[in-house]
């Protein structure tokens, strides 16, 4: 008698609830009613993530200019057209050349040549920025090599004209641009 209890309980005409209690689902609806339960908790979370990180934003974007990497160079006046002038950024030990073209522009590198770290100057008649140790020539307009052993720019100091002074407020290094 024992075995055909077993066979009665594995069939589909038995009346033993623990059978059949997963007959009432469907697959299909519980994978819709996951899915949105997944969709509405992401929603969720991007919104509150969103609304928790306004303020931060709003506290960027209101922030008054940092003056740390803001230096003085010269005045204005005090730099003629198509000539430079030698100073240090963004600390006294790495020394930087600005230069003030022909047309007005105003261009500031790291005075180091990239190839062995010797002085560039800015040769006038050429308008370039020449490295005497190997014959290196620079762009004046963006620092790029023209000639010579160096391969890679000048690093770009970030320069600020305001109330008659020149200003460098950051540099760039450039390489691959």
């Amino acid at each position: 008698m024992p075995q055909d209890h077993n066979n009665k309980r594995n069939s589909k005409d038995t009346k033993d609830d623990m059978i059949h209690l997963i007959d009432n689902l469907n697959r299909d609806d519980d994978l819709k009613y996951n899915r949105r339960a997944f969709l509405k908790s992401a929603v969720g979370a991007s919104i509150t993530l969103g609304l928790a990180t306004l303020p931060f934003s709003a506290i960027a974007l209101n922030r008054e200019e940092d003056d740390t990497n803001r230096k003085m160079i010269t005045r204005l006046k005090d730099l003629p057209k198509d000539s430079s002038m030698n100073f240090n950024y963004p600390t006294d030990d790495e020394p930087a050349i600005l230069v003030h073209t022909k047309e007005g522009k105003l261009k500031a590198y790291n005075n180091k040549c990239t190839h062995l770290q010797c002085p560039v100057f800015y040769e006038k008649e050429e308008s370039v920025l020449l490295c005497p140790c190997h014959r290196g020539f620079f762009s004046v307009d963006n620092g790029q090599p023209l000639a010579g052993p160096p391969q890679r720019e000048l690093p770009l100091i970030e320069l600020e004209v305001k109330d008659g002074a020149v200003y460098a407020v950051g540099r760039k290094v450039r390489h691959g641009e």
